[in-house]
């Protein structure tokens, strides 16, 4: 086997969900104390969830399997069924969540373009709220999303998402904050993830991403939401018993991976400025992790640009026809986006027109 075929060790760089618990982490779910969480009893899950309202500053919190269920959950808890919910029109709820809104609690959306922000302005959500009456179902929750992945993880500031609130607020419509990437947003922002979670109903955070826990969301409000969500938690199949051995090293996450997000920062903006530039490609510069690259002006599309990079040992996701989406996180160093950035050039030098693209140009000939 030669150089050019031989094994290599991916990059991967296909989300920040594939990041591995630490060794500190494995053991700390090995000695986790246990009980059953459903009874409540689960000292170790209790411990993340009461560090979680600390941090976000809320009354309490409630620990999930996952940031969908999360998500899923608060739309239930805050609308009536038949009622509307506002979204932005590229968010994850819209996009990657199976229409769980109207599936789960009976809502339809009602999605506004934010267009270059992350968040619908105060007017736009005047716009959108409407009142129900024999005709309409009535605004039931507005549902931002910080960071917007879609947009390439950028930053919802605590006050675009206060403008956002006050004006759905005046309207007597509650406001849930899908923060799955939150500490991303406060690390860029430079502010605690309390300044988020001050201005909404509820708030989660998702643990498994960038913070590199093995499972888990946590979801937080007031005491009397989060005792809703707790009962809609067990309707939807989330109620767990010796959770402490995935809360123990979820907590670990909470406590001491949120300041090292700066460099996952960092290295997204190494990998954006080697990949602009590049024959046909273009990577702004980004305000997260989450690094964007655009095809269009190349000879390929996104999906057979993805399928050569993971041949050459770099993978990503396609992210759209002409969008690749490359995220970095706590187990890719700066050595290894400088050996993703070396393997990627490799594959623009040696590209060919995407098949795609031939049989285009064969059918206009």
């Amino acid at each position: 086997m030669d150089e050019t075929t031989a094994v290599r060790e991916p990059v991967d760089l296909r989300s920040d969900t594939v990041t591995m618990p630490s060794d500190r982490m494995r053991e700390a779910a090995a000695n986790a104390p246990v009980g059953d969480d459903v009874y409540g009893e689960d000292p170790s899950v209790n411990d993340l969830e009461a560090t979680a309202a600390e941090v976000l500053g809320t009354e309490a919190a409630l620990y999930l399997p996952s940031g969908t269920m999360a998500n899923q959950t608060a739309a239930r808890v805050h609308t009536e069924r038949g009622q509307e919910a506002i979204v932005e029109t590229e968010s994850h709820v819209v996009r990657y969540e199976n229409a769980g809104f109207a599936q789960h609690s009976g809502v339809q959306i009602r999605p506004v373009d934010a267009g270059d922000r992350a968040v619908p302005s105060a007017a736009q959500v005047a716009d959108a709220v409407i009142a129900d009456d024999l005709h309409r179902p009535g605004t039931g929750l507005l549902c931002l999303e910080n960071t917007h992945n879609a947009k390439g993880g950028l930053v919802a500031t605590p006050d675009a998402i206060a403008a956002a609130a006050e004006a759905a607020h005046d309207r007597d419509v509650p406001v849930h904050l899908d923060g799955a990437r939150l500490a991303n947003a406060a690390v860029a922002a430079d502010v605690p993830l309390s300044a988020f979670a001050a201005h909404v109903d509820s708030v989660s955070l998702c643990l498994s991403k960038g913070l590199g826990a093995p499972v888990g969301t946590v979801l937080a409000g007031s005491e009397a939401f989060v005792a809703t969500a707790r009962g809609v938690r067990k309707l939807l199949g989330g109620g767990m018993r010796q959770a402490g051995l995935i809360a123990a090293p979820a907590r670990l996450a909470l406590t001491e991976n949120v300041a090292r997000l700066a460099d996952d920062h960092a290295n997204a903006n190494r990998l954006a400025a080697g990949i602009d530039g590049l024959d046909g490609l273009r990577a702004p510069a980004r305000e997260t992790n989450v690094v964007l690259v655009d095809t269009s002006e190349s000879a390929i599309d996104a999906e057979t640009f993805v399928e050569r990079c993971a041949d050459a040992g770099v993978l990503g996701s396609a992210f759209g026809p002409e969008t690749v989406r490359f995220c970095t996180h706590l187990d890719v160093d700066t050595a290894a986006i400088e050996t993703a950035l070396e393997r990627i050039e490799t594959v623009v030098r040696s590209r060919r027109p995407s098949r795609k693209l031939n049989s285009v140009r064969r059918r206009r000939r």
